[in-house]
């Protein structure tokens, strides 16, 4: 991997050619006021940049609810502005200004005049801006517009009242992921989609392009070229398959990456990709053709003084490490589209992830959720397809009745349809928990603190081919089970306050000691892991989140148990499971 590689906001496609614009920013914003309305073009960003009013500084990409920004405003803000003057080297290349992610609609001017507007605050995206450039200093001002009570704006974990309450946080407003320009020939790769195919040992390169000129692929391992192919020329969009001389398999705990380096004229990008096939045969799920148990955390992406933003990258990796010292050997990335460097550090160190998206705030019973969903949850798939670590896709997380309207299924099954056909290589929950339309794997959860309960629920399963679904209790004839995956999604949640000063929540009754914590623990778990026809679990958290504090570390991610006890957790969490090979 190339050092620069190892460093950049998107190390799946790099350039030598990019340029960090974060850092410190001339800011403003505006708290949120009645009959507040997203804007239909760029007027309003142009009225605000003209206005010249931008009387702080931020530093981004936090955003201004949180310490790390150097705000940590925390009220209900509706508009959010940035301007800066960035030093561009424009001659003779082309131009892009990336965004990570902005929260929600992000409008951006180049020297006065409109680059774009985007909607969707958890999905990346560029704009080029060649033409609105000049060699040397470039004024860029950027405008986001964000209301989280919008039954069309997704807001996932961010609370829609002042304050944080139950399994809702702070709120995030604004540029919450790296800005960066990039600088590509006049031909270039626009983008690239990698299948491998473990069992065959090949890797499937499908690259759209701009431009015509010749176009080769190089995959390396440990510095030793092992396959390449070529094409004397191409355009549009193009494939390629290159047959690997060594096959070195993506594992979990094992992220044994290949290089990979495409070059199309004058344009070469840098990339990666982990040689390993994702499958399911019956009740189990397989890896490389192998059954292998998913020991999921529920792990949220929130950081006290950061909130959706990491304060560092050891940051990111930490939340990986910590996990899998307890013997997870993955997570699922909940209500949140998480940072591609944090997606990089899970293909490095072979940590199994469920891509899903932050669809709490939604109206999922309206048709009109249908546009919204498809374009946001589109661009996450599309983004995060090449990661190896991504072993599934869940577009919607317990999709409740939405004030007392069912949600629209057609929102559901045509959303799957459309991960399935984009991704047909990955299984996909159309909803984790409920209620399910059309879906590769039933999962459920169940929040029952009394170990002898939850595992009578789930021996009939086995026995008897009998699915209990907690959800269902209360909606009977919603859906029912006929077969298939199953996988426990949450479950657990045991409240131990890590911080006395914070009046605490969690789910279920209240332990007495650490020592009945690692009892409660051990026995939901042992339940799942022993049960021959579950193929998963996912315990709910890794850390607390400010109120929720039923985190196996704290909100700073540090221990609330002594090693024993954690010894105990990590002992249930590996055991080997019954529907393992």
């Amino acid at each position: 991997m190339q050092a620069n590689q190892m460093h950049a906001p998107n190390p799946q496609l790099m350039r030598e050619g990019w340029q960090s614009l974060d850092g410190f920013w001339a800011f403003g914003f505006e708290k949120a006021k009645p009959g507040f309305r997203f804007s239909t073009d760029a007027k309003k960003a142009i009225a605000r940049r003209n206005a010249a009013d931008e009387p702080l500084q931020i530093r981004v990409p936090f955003c201004v609810e949180s310490k790390c920004s150097g705000i940590g405003y925390t009220g209900f803000v509706n508009e959010v502005w940035y301007r800066k003057t960035a030093k561009i080297h424009a001659k003779e290349r082309r131009v892009f200004l990336h965004i990570g992610a902005a929260d929600y609609l992000t409008t951006v001017l180049v020297n006065g005049k409109e680059a774009g507007r985007h909607k969707g605050g958890y999905t990346s995206f560029c704009f080029e801006i060649t033409d609105l450039v000049q060699d040397g200093d470039n004024e860029i001002f950027i405008l986001c517009e964000d209301n989280v009570r919008n039954p069309l704006v997704m807001r996932g974990k961010q609370s829609e009242r002042k304050e944080s309450h139950g399994c809702d946080y702070t709120r995030t407003t604004g540029i919450w992921q790296s800005v960066w320009l990039e600088y590509t020939p006049k031909a270039y790769i626009r983008s690239f989609r990698l299948f491998p195919d473990a069992q065959n040992g090949l890797l499937t390169v499908q690259a759209q392009f701009c431009g015509n000129a010749p176009f080769s692929c190089k995959a390396t391992y440990d510095g030793k070229q092992v396959g390449a192919a070529a094409l004397d020329t191409a355009d549009g969009c193009r494939t390629v398959q290159i047959k690997l001389a060594e096959k070195h398999l993506w594992e979990a705990g094992h992220g044994r990456l290949y290089d990979l380096t495409l070059q199309f004229g004058n344009d070469v990008v840098y990339s990666y990709f982990g040689l390993r096939d994702v499958g399911l045969d019956g009740m189990k799920f397989l890896l490389n053709g192998k059954s292998v148990f998913q020991r999921l955390v529920l792990d949220q992406g929130f950081y006290r003084d950061g909130i959706y933003t990491a304060p560092d990258d050891d940051a990111l990796q930490r939340d990986i490490v910590l996990s899998m010292a307890l013997g997870f050997n993955g997570a699922r990335l909940h209500q949140k589209v998480f940072d591609p460097r944090f997606l990089y550090h899970c293909d490095r160190l072979g940590y199994l992830v469920w891509g899903e998206y932050p669809n709490w705030g939604i109206d999922y019973s309206n048709p009109k959720s249908v546009a919204v969903v498809l374009q946001e949850w589109g661009e996450s798939v599309d983004r995060d397809l090449n990661h190896p670590a991504i072993i599934g896709w869940c577009p919607f997380n317990e999709t409740w009745n939405y004030h007392g309207r069912q949600q629209y299924d057609p929102l559901l099954s045509s959303v799957y349809a459309y991960t399935k056909a984009v991704d047909p290589t990955r299984p996909c929950i159309d909803t984790s928990g409920n209620f399910h339309v059309v879906t590769d794997i039933y999962d459920v959860h169940d929040y029952c603190g009394d170990p002898a309960v939850f595992q009578a629920r789930y021996d009939k399963l086995a026995t008897r081919g009998e699915l209990y679904d907690a959800v269902l209790e209360g909606n009977p004839g919603r859906q029912k089970y006929t077969g298939g995956p199953v996988f426990m999604s949450e479950y657990g949640g045991i409240r131990w306050t890590g911080d006395p000063s914070v009046k605490s929540w969690g789910y279920g009754e209240d332990v007495e000691t650490p020592a009945s914590f690692a009892a409660r623990y051990c026995g939901l778990t042992d339940a799942l892991v022993q049960n021959e026809k579950i193929c998963g679990f996912c315990y709910t958290q890794l850390y607390d989140i400010e109120q929720e504090q039923n985190g196996l570390y704290t909100y700073d991610r540090q221990k609330k148990f002594s090693d024993e006890i954690y010894d105990r957790i990590r002992a249930s969490n590996a055991a080997k499971a019954a529907i393992e090979d």
